[in-house]
């Protein structure tokens, strides 16, 4: 398994402040913005990445991890009985992901970006 990238997640009640207060004191550029989820990124290192996840009820992960193929990570985490808290899904955004919660209770986002 190929892990691409991991970024960290942080749940915000109040993300127009989180926005401002990322791109302002840090430097970050917004990358990407759907309203309930942004991603900021280094200008000067664009692996250097955060998320910021609008609250809600449903559990927010606090880690993504990006990796080569998502179902073969799944098919490991079934084998393995790592509890899935979100299932394997293709969302309309282009990512196909399912969530696990490690042994802490982190709630970690595992995904590939979806094929064509």
């Amino acid at each position: 398994m190929s892990v691409k990238r991991i970024v960290p997640n942080v749940t915000s009640a109040k993300m127009d402040e989180s926005q401002k207060f990322y791109g302002e004191l840090l430097g970050l550029q917004l990358a990407m913005d759907m309203g309930w989820v942004a991603t900021f990124v280094s200008p000067s290192n664009p692996t250097a990445q955060l998320t910021l996840l609008q609250a809600s009820p449903v559990p927010s992960p606090q880690i993504s991890i990006e990796v080569e193929d998502v179902d073969v990570v799944h098919a490991q985490a079934l084998e393995l009985g790592v509890s899935i808290v979100y299932p394997l899904t293709t969302e309309p955004w282009g990512v196909r992901r399912f969530f696990v919660s490690d042994p802490n209770g982190v709630v970690v986002n595992i995904l590939s970006h979806a094929k064509v």
